[in-house]
């Protein structure tokens, strides 16, 4: 794939956004190796679903995890679809939940909602508690459907969900309209039913912590209306969490990454329309390094 050159419209203020999140713009050591960039498991890829996983995969390698683990939920491998990425490692989803070198573990896109996934939700709520665990997609649906399941995330203490308004009423048993109605009060309930970090997607998505704080996120444009905008996200955030990032910088840094990204995207003479998000990943990745060389290299930014 060819990289358009990419452009920033107004640096100043994408600038002091990201000054935010201190550790993600950190320049690299020189004395370092893959092992010091995490692994990161990323399980879903149901029968016909292999692009959503591969997707989610992707955006973490773009950003710059050191160990990329693909667990497909199907009997076999589907190699071909990942030939353009030879750098991910490939599993059933069976095989990698009982790998011991894990850092962090990122569960739902495309993994169907039969019982194989039923299991597989329960398995990682059971046995990562020690490790961040992001919960997307089919697996939100899955949880909001088991009582045991519920209670096993309340008690895992180190849990990321990320839904759109219909899996939001899932997991708060309402309507999506009641959901859009009161965004800010949706995602403080489901963070404090959950004992998670939640990331409420949507045109302004929010990010919410289990004691009460809520944050609203400005990047972003409708170029994100794209199916696998939200595998992408899940990728970026599980990325920064197996590079030993803090849960909510990660999870708050991966959603302004990922929309700003797309503001990347429309502002390179690309536009919203039609904006695949097999394009984010890239973007964010040279906006990370972009804004990653300015801190470790300012420029004069302002001007009178």
């Amino acid at each position: 794939m060819i990289y358009p050159p990419y452009q920033i419209l107004n640096p100043e203020h994408i600038f002091q956004t990201a000054a935010q999140f201190p550790n993600v713009f950190r320049p690299r050591v020189a004395e370092s190796h893959k092992g010091t960039y995490g692994t990161l498991a990323v399980i879903g890829g149901a029968a016909g679903m292999s692009g959503a996983v591969i997707l989610a995969a992707t955006a973490a390698i773009y950003q710059g995890c050191g160990k990329v683990w693909t667990g497909f939920n199907q009997a076999g491998l589907p190699f071909a679809v990942i030939s353009e990425r030879p750098e991910i490692m490939l599993a059933t989803a069976e095989q990698l939940c009982r790998r011991k070198d894990i850092g962090a573990w990122a569960v739902g896109c495309g993994l169907g909602l039969q019982e194989d996934a039923r299991h597989i939700i329960t398995w990682v709520l059971q046995h990562t508690q020690n490790q961040p665990l992001l919960l997307d997609a089919d697996a939100l649906t899955l949880l909001a459907r088991s009582q045991t399941d519920r209670k096993l995330a309340k008690q895992h203490g180190n849990l990321v969900l990320t839904p759109h308004p219909s899996e939001a009423a899932r997991l708060l048993q309402t309507t999506t309209a009641d959901i859009q109605a009161n965004r800010m009060k949706s995602a403080k309930a489901i963070s404090q039913t959950f004992n998670a970090v939640t990331v409420l997607k949507g045109r302004q998505s929010l990010v919410a912590t289990p004691d009460g704080q809520v944050y609203t996120n400005f990047s972003g444009n409708a170029g994100l209306a794209t199916a696998g905008s939200g595998d992408v996200l899940t990728g970026i955030i599980g990325s920064l969490l197996a590079q030993g990032i803090a849960m909510q910088e990660a999870v708050q840094a991966g959603v302004w990454l990922h929309g700003a990204a797309a503001d990347v995207l429309r502002d390179s003479q690309i536009g919203e329309i039609g904006m695949l998000a097999g394009e984010i990943a890239p973007a964010a990745r040279w906006l990370r390094n972009w804004l990653t060389n300015q801190t470790a290299n300012p420029v004069k930014l302002w001007h009178a």
